[in-house]
């Protein structure tokens, strides 16, 4: 009986145990990653209420048989003509990160990746401080700002969940390779389409902040983002 216990224990563990995706073992569903430009807008929200703070363009490009652009614009609506720009580079066919670019009001930051090291700089504004990067990386990993995309475009299914190491780079934080996580799969309804519910969060802030997804089951567009922070929230809703 104690023998049949244990057994009963551990395949359990492994039944519920996360799968870690990599570059060396993930599968993506290639007939979804076409060229696109879609934009949201981004609110923060209290009970029923919203009050919108900046708007958000996404676009996905093939640069060429074998790399993939993912580019984020974000205008706030306080400071329109300041744009954050948000660009990473990275192999069509399994995501391996090989560039990252990001510019905003308070630092810019490039980082080139190489199989086992990422190098580039950050340079902070206000404090007008410029750090070198040159990390060593011993294990598989993604680009932090890749990741959302990596979701769109894997094989979906309910009641998955997984973990992936990804590149982060935040002097005053947590840096390297950290993992971000598939906490749950759900399929729904959103405005009368069918979407798949992901919900996920990351070491960057040491999980405390879940971001939900809302993917259109028929083309893997995010229909809408829900991020839940220390008790703050904001939705990001896509346009028409």
């Amino acid at each position: 009986m104690r023998l049949f216990l244990i057994l009963l224990i551990m395949s359990s563990a492994q039944i519920f145990a996360q799968k870690t995706v990599t570059p060396g073992n993930v599968k993506l569903e290639s007939q979804y990653i076409k060229d696109e430009i879609s934009d949201a807008v981004w609110y923060a929200a209290k009970g029923d209420q919203k009050m919108e703070i900046g708007k958000i363009t996404s676009e996905v490009k093939k640069l060429d048989k074998n790399r993939l652009l993912l580019k984020t614009t974000v205008k706030m609506n306080q400071a329109p003509d300041k744009p954050w720009t948000d660009s990473t580079v990275v192999r069509i066919s399994d995501f391996q990160p090989m560039y990252h670019s990001s510019y905003n009001m308070m630092r810019d930051m490039v980082i080139k990746f190489e199989k086992n090291k990422a190098t580039g700089y950050y340079f902070d504004k206000k404090a007008q401080k410029k750090d070198v990067i040159n990390e060593k990386i011993s294990t598989e990993y993604f680009d932090s700002n890749a990741y959302l995309a990596i979701i769109r475009f894997m094989p979906l299914k309910e009641n998955i969940s997984a973990e992936m190491p990804i590149f982060d780079y935040n002097p005053a934080a947590k840096k390297g390779v950290i993992k971000a996580y598939v906490e749950n799969v759900t399929q729904g309804d959103l405005n009368g389409k069918k979407v798949w519910i992901v919900k996920t969060t990351d070491d960057i802030q040491d999980r405390k902040s879940v971001v939900t997804y809302y993917i259109d089951s028929s083309t893997r567009k995010v229909l809408k983002q829900e991020i839940d922070s220390d008790g703050r929230k904001m939705v990001m809703e896509s346009v028409k």
